[in-house]
């Protein structure tokens, strides 16, 4: 029995004779082979995805084997092409393998070593291939929501789809949460796959500047506005003109700049500090609190009007002792990019760990897991995870066989959802294809049960 190769193989001559055996030498050691007399017929079969290689005679009427090596070079440069001829030209050798060839090979061919090219060929165009549906995950992966807000909870499932719904708008937002829930990536994400994507993402951490400096680095000043204030700079809101102005620590905002800053949200107009005239902005705002605006209103801190004004939308992160389920994988893929960055081999995972991990209050959320992942791949102490057990150990134990539990039917339910569909599971779930497999791995869950 014959096993068949990977990938079809092009073996283009116009002899006939030599057309009929090579074919026929190729298909006997298991390729695929399209036998054809015309160089022009061999382009309608190949595209950047094609799978093949191309084996062809250099002599040819109409199109000579250096032609097709050259139109094939502008489909995809990457495609292998073998050329044959029978002139033991070694400057057209040269020629062909400067233009891109991938060998050359003499009449009367050797088969032995036509057959190790073309297998070699083909390996390499699989490879090829492979390299770029990974390199095409990859950035689809931080094209895909998904693989931005992390989280199987129903919680972090509902911000998945609300901060989709809210992208295709153009509505200011609020986004609600505590230090380190991930603000900021959630305000990334509305920008990214809203309509203002192609414009600029602008941040400023309002909390973060003395009010000496927030107006001017707003608003911006004209020259002379300010002792030191040599010439004109634009601030952060005209700098963001047509793209997203996220601020970051809202409820730190001074009651002058809040008076200002609602103006623009009124009018969409700004004045330059030490300026006259107003300059009109196209800008979309994203707020975040780590603070409830409406609790500081209501004492005075901050103004009621321009609460309302920011409060078109919101979005509530929930800390992560509320979504312990998804403490687990959160705490992987942490480690995993840790490994990756600082090129440490991976640690093992071990349940003294987890039970560590699910022990904990995370009183800094997400930001504060991702430091304790890359001090364990590091190798530095994570206080109780190795030398000592937690006091509270007998919860955390249950909490992890339920976790597990979870995970295994959460899992479970959605490929029988999605029809045992791995992609279609692993974005339903907001999870990267490769953790999925290594969790059904670990549950001992096969795709095909479920199709």
């Amino acid at each position: 029995m014959i096993t068949k190769q990977h990938g079809p193989v092009i073996f283009i001559d116009d002899d006939e004779e030599v057309r009929i055996s090579g074919a026929q030498a190729l298909e006997l050691e298991g390729f695929e082979v399209i036998a054809l007399d015309s160089a022009h017929t061999a382009l309608e079969h190949i595209s950047v995805a094609w799978p093949g290689i191309i084996v062809s005679d250099v002599k040819m009427p109409t199109m000579s084997g250096m032609d097709l090596l050259d139109r094939v070079t502008t489909i995809d440069q990457d495609l292998p092409v073998v050329l044959i001829t029978g002139h033991g030209d070694i400057s057209l050798a040269v020629e062909a393998i400067h233009a891109g060839a991938y060998d050359f090979i003499e009449k009367p061919a050797d088969m032995e070593r036509l057959i190790d090219t073309v297998h070699r060929a083909l390996e390499k165009r699989a490879l090829i291939l492979e390299n770029r549906m990974l390199r095409q995950r990859s950035e689809n992966l931080g094209n895909e929501i998904g693989g931005r807000i992390i989280g199987i909870t129903p919680a972090m499932m509902t911000l998945r789809q609300t901060t989709l719904d809210l992208a295709d708008t153009d509505v200011d937002v609020l986004i609600l949460g505590e230090t380190g829930t991930g603000k900021e990536l959630v305000a990334r994400c509305l920008h990214d796959f809203g309509s203002r994507r192609k414009s600029r993402f602008v941040a400023l951490n309002c909390g973060a500047l003395p009010e000496s400096v927030i107006e001017s680095e707003l608003f911006g000043h004209e020259a002379g506005a300010f002792t030191g204030a040599t010439k004109q700079r634009i601030g952060k809101i005209e700098y963001a003109e047509g793209g997203t102005l996220f601020l970051d620590e809202v409820e730190s905002m001074p009651p002058a700049i809040q008076v200002r800053f609602l103006r623009v949200l009124q009018e969409r107009k700004i004045e330059r500090l030490g300026g006259n005239d107003p300059i009109a902005v196209d800008i979309r705002v994203i707020a975040a609190s780590k603070e409830s605006l409406l609790d500081l209103s209501t004492d005075g801190s901050f103004r009621e009007d321009l609460y309302y004004r920011l409060h078109v939308a919101s979005l509530s992160l929930p800390p992560l002792r509320d979504r312990p389920e998804d403490i687990p994988i959160l705490f992987s893929l942490f480690v995993e990019n840790a490994s990756e960055r600082f090129r440490r081999p991976l640690p093992e995972l071990d349940d003294t760990m987890m039970r560590y991990l699910l022990a904990q209050s995370w009183a800094g959320n997400v930001r504060e897991l991702r430091n304790v992942a890359e001090r364990f791949v590091l190798g530095m102490p994570v206080s109780g995870a190795r030398d000592s057990t937690p006091q509270n150990q007998k919860e955390p134990e249950v909490l992890t066989d339920k976790v597990s539990a979870f995970e295994r039917e959460t899992i479970r339910a959605a490929m029988i959802r999605n029809s045992g569909r791995v992609g279609k599971t692993a974005e339903a779930l907001g999870i990267p294809r490769k953790r999925l497999y290594l969790r059904m791995q670990k549950y001992g869950l096969d795709p095909d049960q479920f199709k």
